[in-house]
């Protein structure tokens, strides 16, 4: 089995050595052994940091993470809570664009001031009412 040095695990994944050292502390990888001081990883941890980055970018915290891979470090990824969190972009992905087009309205509105502008009005009200929500 060919393994990885944390140096090479460091720069393939794009992470420094201290967020690597993280992980392992709080059971997200490990490492197989050292050389020297140097951690030694097997090829799966390249797999494994890829899951970890594509979960956090859904939004799911690192105990949200951990709980997604089984006890031999293979993802065991629960489909349920998947598509919970794809319905959550989703959701966030419409409100986003839904406030991208009323700014780009409100910059662009012919309206002496913001404020006599009812799409603006509009914003305002939404806004208020997402805040509480």
């Amino acid at each position: 089995m060919r393994v990885l040095d944390i140096s090479e695990v460091v720069e393939q994944a794009g992470l420094r050595p201290s967020t690597l050292r993280y992980y392992e502390e709080i059971g997200l990888i490990k490492s197989i052994g050292r050389h020297g001081l140097r951690r030694q990883f097997a090829p799966k941890t390249l797999m494994q940091l890829s899951l970890i980055a594509l979960g956090k970018s859904a939004g799911f915290s690192l105990d949200e993470i951990a709980g997604m891979f089984g006890e031999d470090g293979q993802p065991n990824l629960p489909r349920d809570d998947l598509k919970a969190r794809a319905d959550d972009l989703d959701k966030q992905i419409h409100d986003l664009t839904v406030l991208s087009k009323a700014l780009r309205h409100v910059a662009d509105c012919p309206a002496p001031s913001h404020m006599e502008c009812p799409k603006f009005q509009k914003l305002l009200r939404v806004v208020k009412r997402y805040k509480r929500s």
